[in-house]
């Protein structure tokens, strides 16, 4: 009883570390917002009125979250990182930051606080770009790391019996560092169909419920990302 009352004590302090990451409950509100998107199809009514405040709320979140990623511009990157990959890193830094930044002055014409209605129209516009442009960069670069560890991947198999190369543990890491990346990948290319699609691009083609399939599904993969590592197993 108390080994079960144990194990539910431990799973609920899981629970309340991950809800209490700003992140994480940014990407479950984002998971609301396409699906309310994905509902309303872009028409009047509560699915509507759920995507647009959704929208709003989320922005409460990302206030001076610029300053991350501004960070991630100025910070070293890994020895032997080819200069491609770098300065792609770092562009998808520096326009991520430009999107954050130029969206708290959204949020300000959005509550009334920032007055001039055209203005910041403009400027969301601006920042879907940017966020569009680092989301290009982001799969880019995941396409980049992927044939970097694909290459790194074939050397040790070669090292290594196709019967035991998965008990290897530098193998293991890169085929989980593979994984990783894919996902990551996945959902940088969900994005920038989000992206197209808020920024009505190919409004025909990309819709208002496209655009909240998309979102929805790129939400989930972020809450998914965010979730804490397990414990790793003890070797006896």
């Amino acid at each position: 009883m108390m080994s079960t009352l144990d194990a539910t004590r431990a799973e609920l302090a899981l629970v309340v570390l991950y809800l209490n990451k700003a992140e994480a409950r940014d990407k479950i509100c984002r998971a609301i917002q396409y699906g309310s998107k994905f509902l309303s199809d872009g028409q009047p009514g509560t699915a509507q009125n759920v995507d647009k405040s959704t929208s709003l709320a989320r922005k409460v979140f990302r206030l001076f979250k610029f300053v991350n990623d501004l960070h991630g511009l100025i910070s070293p990157v890994p020895q032997g990182t080819p200069l491609p990959l770098v300065l792609l890193g770092k562009s998808k830094n520096a326009l991520l930051s430009t999107f954050l930044f130029l969206d708290q002055i959204v949020w300000l014409g959005r509550t009334g606080i920032y007055k001039n209605k055209e203005r910041a129209e403009l400027i969301g516009r601006i920042s879907l770009f940017c966020w569009m442009g680092s989301s290009i960069c982001t799969t880019l670069v995941e396409l980049g790391e992927l044939g970097r560890l694909s290459a790194s991947m074939k050397k040790l198999e070669k090292r290594f019996k196709d019967s035991d190369k998965y008990k290897n543990e530098e193998y293991r890491a890169k085929l989980q560092k593979s994984n990783e990346r894919t996902l990551a990948l996945v959902k940088a290319g969900m994005d920038i169909v989000v992206a197209v699609g808020l920024l009505q691009l190919a409004p025909k083609k990309v819709t208002p419920r496209v655009t909240g399939a998309f979102g929805f599904v790129s939400s989930l993969i972020s809450c998914y990302q965010l979730l804490p590592s397990p414990p790793k197993s003890k070797t006896p």
